[in-house]
């Protein structure tokens, strides 16, 4: 034994997933085994070459303008099949009632006028874009792909941390991960019933084309990136490579007469799906900012027109709006009469004011976040912050309370991690993604789980120096009713919103993905154009 987790102490009032007190849960006894019986020189080896390998394979994230390769830890992260069961049917119910709402607010807006959410909320998220009012995609289809981030309670429940249906990132470290560790790790791999991420590439392909305009018998797809300085470029370029589509940039499409073109060595070509990694704002300068040369002029009187399908579609953020996401639990009760398979983490909303006035009495406890934030950026954990940043954040708090949600401080769950040469508990979380084909939401077994390497750190994100683990989400023995078809049967949907209920398939073989934070975003957030302006996903 090389006694790698020798003194290895969970930390207080955090549910561990590998140790229950001193015991090893069932799960992860032959992965410690294993990983024990390897002498330390070559467990050092062994993730040294999960390093040296990511960067010399240009799997790279960009941080503050530097090219690293993307931490990668050498212990794999195990989800059973019955918690995995809870995960999906949570997730896919997630993101048909995200699917409803959004057809609804840029809609006939029924969801206003019954009470469920106030019209301010929506109109006034940075997000909601009226360009888009009363546009009706392909299929009925604008969360053709979702990141629903969550967390692990004390308990060892997942709960909600946020929703991605904008751009979200990560599932290239997913693939990349899952590789790199069968080789790094081949007998602690092959001795388990690990769930295959390999199909993700064909299963987004097929969604895409599901849901081009109708009419169209051979869609052609491609993805359209920031450039290569956009700091997810690595991901835009895997995908396209194995989904075997072109990936353009802006100034490769052209929109006219309501149609869409790729210029190619043989003339134009007509597009009819877009997977677009460029943000609403960069995405047609007719429409959105003049300045940008990162998207297309006329892309989006082409989709009003029905000639061309743009996944995800524009005007998804609203839908990812920290303020909005209060709302969730009351939005899958309204539109799919279901109670909500996966909670939310507890939440105040700054702008009602019984919520402002007991959280500016305990901002020293709590987690403050901007409702239109993503990888991190402009987190206050009250229990770290100086008397002077308290005071600071409660000037800003009262200056836009609409900006601003505050939470509990959650004690994320914890794997041991890598860390010089031994075993430590380290914080994650969990990013699975869902593809979405206008009949089925096919959530991708296990996600990305994201690491704080640094010890005690609750913020998750790669933007902020995490590194990620590969997922494992073991197969179950036999297959059982999807919790989703317990849930009443998908229930009935809101009489004015009309959307296909998903199937869940509990144990079908699938894939996976990745991004953000303790607290994150979506990572849709901008890069670069020109090194100043921006447009694509990040982490």
């Amino acid at each position: 034994m090389n006694g790698l987790f020798d003194g290895y102490e969970p930390r207080p009032a955090t549910y561990d997933e590998m140790f229950d007190g001193p015991q090893v849960r069932p799960g992860y006894a032959a992965v410690r085994t294993q990983v024990e019986h390897l002498s330390g020189e070559e467990m050092q080896r062994r993730a040294g070459y999960l390093s040296s390998g990511y960067l010399d394979q240009g799997v790279t994230f960009d941080i503050g303008g530097e090219e690293r390769p993307f931490p990668l830890d050498i212990v794999p992260r195990l989800i059973d099949a019955e918690s995995w069961r809870v995960v999906e049917a949570g997730v896919s119910q997630r993101v048909r009632a995200l699917e409803a709402f959004l057809a609804d607010v840029y809609g006939e807006g029924q969801v206003y006028r019954d009470g469920v959410i106030p019209r301010r909320v929506v109109t006034s998220s940075p997000h909601f874009l009226r360009a888009v009012m009363g546009l009706r995609p392909p299929a009925g289809v604008r969360v053709h792909v979702s990141g629903i981030d969550l967390v692990r309670d004390a308990h060892g429940n997942f709960r909600v941390l946020e929703d991605n249906v904008r751009i979200p990132s990560g599932v290239s470290y997913v693939m990349t991960n899952r590789r790199a560790m069968s080789a790094a790790l081949p007998e602690v791999f092959h001795g388990q019933r690990v769930r295959p991420v390999a199909q993700y590439p064909g299963r987004l392909l097929a969604a895409l084309r599901a849901t081009a305009p109708s009419g169209t018998a051979d869609p052609t797809v491609v993805v359209l990136t920031p450039g290569v300085y956009n700091s997810a470029y690595f991901e835009h370029a895997l995908l396209a490579r194995l989904m075997g589509v072109r990936l353009v940039e802006g100034n490769d499409l052209l929109a006219r007469d309501g149609k869409v073109f790729v210029r190619t060595t043989h003339g134009l070509h007509p597009v009819d799906v877009i997977y677009r990694r460029v943000d609403d704002d960069f995405l047609d300068p007719v429409h959105f900012r003049r300045d940008s040369v990162l998207g297309v002029p006329g892309l989006l009187n082409a989709a009003r027109a029905g000639n061309v399908t743009i996944a995800n579609a524009v005007g998804n953020g609203v839908a990812d709006d920290k303020l909005v996401y209060t709302y969730v639990p009351d939005l899958i009760r309204y539109y799919l009469a279901q109670e909500p398979i996966l909670a939310n983490i507890d939440t105040w909303r700054m702008e009602d004011p019984q919520h402002r006035e007991e959280v500016l009495d305990r901002l020293d406890e709590l987690v403050l976040k901007p409702v239109d934030g993503s990888g991190g950026k402009g987190i206050v954990i009250g229990p770290r912050a100086s008397k002077g940043e308290i005071e600071q954040l409660r000037g800003r708090l009262m200056a836009d309370p609409r900006g601003w949600i505050a939470q509990p401080v959650v004690q994320l769950s914890t794997v041991p991690t890598y860390i010089d040469g031994r075993m430590a508990p380290r914080h994650v979380d969990l990013r699975p993604f869902a593809v979405h084909d206008g009949s089925t939401v096919d959530v991708l077994p296990g996600g990305l789980t994201r690491v704080a390497l640094p010890e005690g750190e609750l913020i998750v994100n790669s933007s902020q120096g995490g590194g990620s683990k590969d997922t494992w989400v073991i197969s179950g023995r036999t297959p059982v009713e999807p919790l989703a078809a317990r849930a009443a049967e998908h229930g009935p949907f809101h009489p004015n919103v009309k959307l296909v209920a998903a199937q869940g398939s509990p144990d079908a073989t699938q894939s996976q993905s990745q991004s953000q934070t303790q607290s994150g975003g979506d990572g849709s957030q901008s890069q670069s154009q020109s090194q100043s302006q921006s447009g694509g996903a990040s982490c």
